[in-house]
């Protein structure tokens, strides 16, 4: 079985996809002064680009990971966008948990597993 990498560099890929599943890196949005509704939005904007490149998309997502900063403080604000990114009826498996991320600015982090379509 063959892996195919895309955006790759010294440390990681951004999408590693093997045997019909695609794993993206963790990802984050693009304005770290923003507030986890922005946040959040980037990130799950950037999901789809990758997803899209990858040949998948948003109703194949099978499961993800959410990393928040302060899940007291943003989890409220983060699921607000996610209930409305998501399409009905194809919630993921999906874990939540409060992490020291790698920049204080970050305020969310997702990572990401999908079926190819």
């Amino acid at each position: 079985m063959s892996v195919q990498r895309l955006q790759t560099n010294r440390r990681l890929s951004q999408v590693v996809i093997h045997n019909g599943t695609v794993y993206l890196a963790g990802q984050v949005g693009n304005d770290m002064a923003a507030g986890i509704q922005q946040q959040t939005r980037e990130t799950l904007d950037n999901i789809e680009q990758l997803l899209a490149e990858a040949g998948s998309d948003t109703s194949r997502i099978l499961s993800v990971t959410i990393y928040l900063k302060d899940i007291a403080a943003d989890f409220d604000g983060m699921n607000q966008v996610w209930d409305q990114w998501l399409p009905a009826g194809l919630a993921p498996a999906r874990a939540t948990v409060e992490a020291r991320l790698c920049e204080p600015e970050i305020l969310v982090e997702l990572s990401v597993i999908a079926a190819l379509a």
